[in-house]
Parts: C-alpha cells; sequence; structure tokens
C-alpha cells in the first residue's frame, strides 16, 4: 500500500486538485472553509490503476502551503512514497515551492510528479511552456530531477486520468516497503469518537499491527490495546508497512497524547534524549550553522527543539555537509536511517536535513575525538545492528557465523550488534543441534502464514487424513525460503519450534494444525458403524478389502482413516482385520507358544475358526513386529 503527500506553495490549487483526483475533501477544519486555505493535515484516497488490469487503493496527504503552516506540513510528508509537486500554471515557481522541494530533497522522497494546475487559466502555451521549464530547472538540483510534469485543470478536469496514469507508473516502479517486524505509527493526529473512544492516525512503518495487539505510546511509555484498525475508513484484521491507519485504542485516553508521539510494540524502541546525525545545510542558508545553535528538529511527526553540537569542525557553511550532536529538549523516538529537518525558530525558516546515524549515543562526543569522528564515519554507511538486519533479511535463514561473515562486520562489533538485536527480539533464534539458526521476523512470520496456509488447504481437501506429510510441508517451506538449502536438520529444527510455540502439531510423519482433528460427515459415519458392525460379527474372518470398500460407498480416504485412526490394521494380502481383533489374536498365539513351544499355521487357523490367508497375514505380521520367528513349518517366540 501507498502514500501520496501534495506540496507546494499556497494557492496553488492542492486540496481542490485532491478532491478533484479522488472526490474527498481534504479541507476538514471549519476555519480552513472559512479562509479557503489548508492550515492542518488532511487525508484522502484513490484508486489507482494496477499492471494487471487492477487497483490499488492509495492515501493522499494534504499539506498546507503557507509559510506560517510549514511545521504542519512537516509532520505528514516523513512517510510517504511520493510527492505530488503542485505548481500554479499562472504564477509558476513560488518561494514555498522551492522550500517544499528543499525539504522533499533532504527527506530522501523518492519519487515525485509535478501538476501544474490551473491551466484553465492560461490562455498562451508559451507561457505555458516556459513555466514547465522553470520547474524542470529547478528540480534539476535535486534527487527528483527525472520527476515528470502532467498539466491538469481540477475545474475542467483536463489532464486527470494522465495525471493518474503517471502516478500509478511511479508508484509501481518503487521497491516493496521494508518489513522489519518492528511497526511503529508516527502519530500526525489524535481525536475522540462516541461509542469508540480514543483514535490516532498515521502512516505505519516497519512491520505491521493486528486487532488485540499490546502497544506502547512513546515517549510518555504509555500501554495501551489495539480495539480496531481502518484503513480508508474500511476495517482491516491487519494495518500492513506503509498505509496509511486509524488505530482505535483502549487503555489511554485522547488527553494524553500528541502529534509526535508514537505508536510501537512494546519493548521494541527506547526514547532518546541525544541523536548523532550526519547534517546537509542548504546553499541557500542565510549564514553557517553554529556549535550550540537553538533549533527545532522535525523527525517522524515530531518537533522537538534542540541544541546543535557540531562535531569535528566550529562552524557549517550552506551548502557543506558535517556530523552533529543534537541535544533534544525532550526525548523523541527515532531509528537509523531515519530523515530529519532542522528549522530556525525565528526567523521561522528550513535551515537543512540529513539521517540518522544513532538514536541513542552513549554520552555527549569530544568534538573533536578522531575516535568519535571515525565511528561516524562507520555509521554512515550504517549502523551495526541495521547492518545485520538488512543481511538476516537478505539471507532468511543463516548461522550467527554467516551472518557477522556475510555482513563484514568485525567479531567485536557484530557480537554487540547480534546481543542488541537479541535484547530488541528483533530476529528469532532456533536451535538446531549444536548450531544455532537465526531468522529475521518478517522471514519467519511468511514462514508461519505460508505453512499454515498449505496446511489448512490440505485440512479442507483432504478433512479424514491426519495431516500434511512431512515431506510435503518441506517442499513447502523450501519454497518460502529461497536461496537457502534447507537441509533434514534445519528443516526439523523449524518445524519443532513452531510445535514448541503451539503454532502447529506434529509427529513422525505429518504435520497439522493444533486444533485439527480428520472428522467424518454424518453420512461417513454411517458406513463406518455399519463397516464395523460387519467386521464385529465376524472378528476373525471379516469383510475382504473389495467388501470393504463397497460398505465405505467405495471411499478410500474413509479406509484409510479408519487405519490412521486405529480402528482397523491392514495386513499383507490386502487383509483387514480390527484392531482390538489383531491384538486378541496377538496375545492367544503368544500364550500358545509360551506354553507348547511352537504353533502352525493350520493350529492358528483352527484355533480362531478362520481362513488360512488370515492366519498366514497375522503369522507373518508377527514376524514382521519381531514377536515371533519361522522356524520350518512352525513358529516360534523370539
Amino acid at each position: 500500500m501507498r502514500v501520496i503527500g501534495t506540496a507546494g506553495h499556497v494557492d496553488h490549487g492542492k486540496s481542490t486538485l485532491v478532491q478533484a483526483l479522488t472526490g474527498i475533501d481534504p479541507d476538514r477544519l471549519k476555519e480552513e472553509k472559512a479562509r479557503g486555505m489548508t492550515i492542518d493535515l488532511g487525508f484522502a484516497w484513490l484508486d489507482l490503476p494496477c499492471a494487471d488490469g487492477g487497483a490499488e487503493s492509495v492515501g493522499v496527504v494534504d499539506v498546507p502551503g503557507h509559510i506560517d503552516f510549514i511545521k504542519n506540513m512537516l509532520a505528514g510528508v516523513g512517510g510517504i512514497d511520493a510527492a505530488l509537486l503542485v505548481v500554479a500554471a499562472d504564477e509558476g515557481v513560488m518561494p514555498q515551492t522551492r522550500e517544499h522541494l528543499a525539504i522533499l530533497d533532504l527527506l530522501a522522497i523518492p519519487a515525485a510528479v509535478v501538476a501544474l494546475t490551473k491551466i484553465d487559466l492560461v490562455d498562451d502555451p508559451e507561457w505555458l511552456e516556459l513555466v514547465a521549464l522553470d520547474v524542470a530547472e529547478l528540480l534539476a538540483s535535486t534527487h527528483l530531477a527525472a520527476a515528470p510534469i502532467v498539466p491538469v485543470s481540477a475545474v475542467t478536469g483536463a489532464g486527470l486520468d494522465e495525471l493518474k496514469r503517471t502516478l500509478a507508473t511511479v508508484l509501481t516502479h518503487l521497491p516493496p516497503r521494508r518489513n522489519r517486524g518492528r511497526p511503529r505509527l508516527p502519530i500526525d493526529r489524535v481525536f475522540t469518537l462516541s461509542g469508540f473512544g480514543t483514535v490516532v492516525t498515521g502512516t505505519l512503518l516497519d512491520g505491521e499491527f493486528n486487532i488485540g495487539d499490546a502497544v506502547e505510546i512513546l515517549p510518555a511509555g504509555r500501554t495501551a490495546r489495539i480495539r480496531s484498525l481502518q484503513t480508508h475508513r474500511r476495517p482491516v484484521q491487519t494495518a500492513r508497512p506503509g498505509s496509511r491507519v486509524a488505530i482505535n485504542l483502549t487503555g489511554v485516553g485522547a488527553d494524553e497524547l500528541r502529534r509526535g508521539d508514537v505508536v510501537v510494540h512494546p519493548n521494541t524502541l527506547t526514547p532518546t534524549a541525544l541523536i548523532d546525525v550526519r547534517f546537509r545545510l542548504l546553499p541557500g542558508a542565510p549564514q553557517p550553522l553554529r556549535h550550540n545553535q537553538t533549533v527545532d528538529v522535525f523527525v517522524g511527526a515530531a518537533e522537538i527543539p534542540a541544541v546543535v553540537r557540531l562535531l569535528g569542525a566550529e562552524t557549517l557553511q550552506p551548502g557543506e555537509e558535517g556530523w552533529l550532536q543534537l541535544r533534544l529538549a525532550r526525548p523523541a523516538v527515532a531509528t537509523a536511517g531515519d530523515r530529519f529537518i532542522l528549522r530556525q525558530p525565528s526567523p521561522s525558516r528550513t535551515l537543512g536535513g540529513g539521517v540518522v546515524l544513532s538514536p541513542s549515543p552513549r554520552r555527549r562526543w569530544r568534538r573533536f575525538d578522531p575516535n568519535v569522528l571515525a565511528r561516524l564515519q562507520t555509521l554512515a554507511r550504517g549502523r551495526p545492528d541495521e547492518i545485520l538486519l538488512e543481511t538476516l533479511e537478505r539471507l532468511r535463514l543463516t548461522t550467527p557465523t554467516t551472518l557477522l561473515t556475510v555482513a563484514e562486520l568485525d567479531a567485536s562489533t557484530g557480537a554487540a550488534a547480534l546481543d542488541e538485536l537479541r535484547r530488541r527480539q528483533a530476529l528469532v533464534e532456533i536451535a538446531a543441534g549444536d548450531e544455532t539458526l537465526l531468522l529475521g521476523l518478517n522471514a519467519w512470520r511468511q514462514l508461519i502464514d505460508g505453512l499454515t496456509a498449505r496446511i489448512t488447504e490440505h485440512h479442507r481437501q483432504f478433512p479424514l487424513r491426519p495431516g500434511l506429510p512431512r515431506s510435503e510441508a518441506r517442499s513447502r517451506m523450501q519454497a518460502l525460503l529461497p536461496g537457502v538449502h534447507l537441509g533434514a536438520r534445519y528443516f526439523n529444527a523449524l518445524i519443532d519450534a513452531l510445535a514448541q510455540r503451539k503454532l502447529l502439531h506434529a509427529d513422525d510423519a505429518y504435520v497439522r494444525l493444533p486444533d485439527f482433528a480428520p472428522t467424518p460427515t454424518p453420512a461417513q459415519q454411517q458406513s463406518i458403524t455399519r463397516t464395523l458392525a460387519a467386521f464385529s460379527a465376524s472378528p476373525y474372518a471379516p469383510p475382504n478389502l473389495q467388501d470393504t470398500l463397497q460398505m465405505l460407498d467405495g471411499n478410500t480416504e474413509l479406509l484409510e482413516y479408519l487405519i490412521d485412526q486405529g480402528a482397523l490394521v491392514r495386513l499383507g494380502g490386502d487383509v483387514l482385520l480390527r484392531t482390538e481383533d489383531f491384538n486378541a489374536m496377538v496375545e492367544g498365539i503368544t500364550a500358545h507358544l509360551r506354553a507348547q513351544g511352537t504353533i502352525t499355521l493350520a493350529e492358528v487357523r483352527d484355533r480362531f475358526r478362520t481362513s488360512r490367508k488370515y492366519a498366514q497375514a497375522v503369522l507373518e505380521e508377527m514376524d514382521a513386529r519381531r514377536i515371533t520367528r519361522r522356524e520350518g513349518d512352525v513358529r516360534v517366540l523370539r
């Protein structure tokens, strides 16, 4: 699921365009409607065409363009997949166009489409071309230089279909949202609904939430439970990464929460008041960035005052990059790789932005310590625990030794990072003899979901069988772990781990769901009763295989069910006996042998008033079970 966000100068038609595309008015506040201007975040959604001929529901975050509300804009664009940069054709590029584009560039928003709006107000084609060229020139200095430009009119509808197709194409080429199994939802709106209670909204990152999940709201550490979930006003059981989500929470009041708080699974993230970052000062900044300068930090949906600690330099000149340690006025929730923006509080303007390297440094660093600067250089390529998670995500199933080798981390750094992942429960460990297997949470969840789905389908197709054969379970598991050689030891370890967690039941031959039991239909039960009655009437010379199948209405599955359940035993030569009757014959023959020492086939036949065929089948089964041994024409006990 994808989310796009608008950007652009005030009164360039962002909200009008969103309403034209979606049929939803994103301006929800009375003041917004009175002033005809977006003040806070608005939300909508639309269906965009997919390559397979279907449609995908895409969320839209509409942000204010006025300079006074840039802070509200920053709360909404952090989790988007692509930007819809709106430029009015009758005015062209304006101050907030440039500032919004700079913010999109600093946040590394992966893609954008430019909507050249209000073309119904422009009669001169050359003017339209000049505005498009001006926009292209502005984009050229950013990573969004390849963004397509689509002329549209929200009034006449011209270009809207082309804009939808272009958005769909751009989103199709984006990589899927990452799912590290560590969900977090930066809250951009809090409200109360009558009959429901507290509701929060935001864009879900890094994992999934399910109805009933226990959650923690950081940084305050308040606990709650998910009562219900919605995406685009539709109830869902599971909220997926990258989707716009409304969460109905129980156990916490709306007055206890605010924009910028983060909903997480308990004990997965820790708030911090110190953050190490890589920062780029915009070329148009009015002055250098100074040590101990006061700034506003925007990360996720939060806005937090902070003091800059400049590392390795006295000042940072406009256009330069450097290392900072941000000392926050109150705790924030961030992870390595998160993007952030710094703004000057007064007069309010965007200074620059960058990427979080370490969200929880141990202490304040000495500003010119070469070891600290070397560490930041290392972290710039990725935090060690994040590098391990990425590597584990790629390998899917591996051992600690292989993981550290492939991640190219030295032993001490890698061991510390692995311990951190264990502490955060960010991976799954499974014992396989004298080895330990590691899986990422995403691979583990896919393994559970995929194997459970296969077992469920097998139960549906074959309701009388005891379960999915282990060989088929191994084939399915191998398909769920591409690139992994799933040997018998690893497979058995995974099955044992799933069984220990009560996600399935396994024996030497089959795996099945914990609550599954083969159950005949009422009609099949009648056939079973009729058949077993016939066996009971003649216990030692019961119906043959053909007659038995006829009494079971030709259902071989039903016959296998009776054998699997232990009601019947199949002997050589397609001989069938009730298990209790077979056991009685074994006990009788064994008692005779203890008393007499030997027994012949004829003696067995006469003792149980059966036929030679049945007597021979029972004796051969006793030989196979190593109860008796044949010596010439007689049997003796082993």
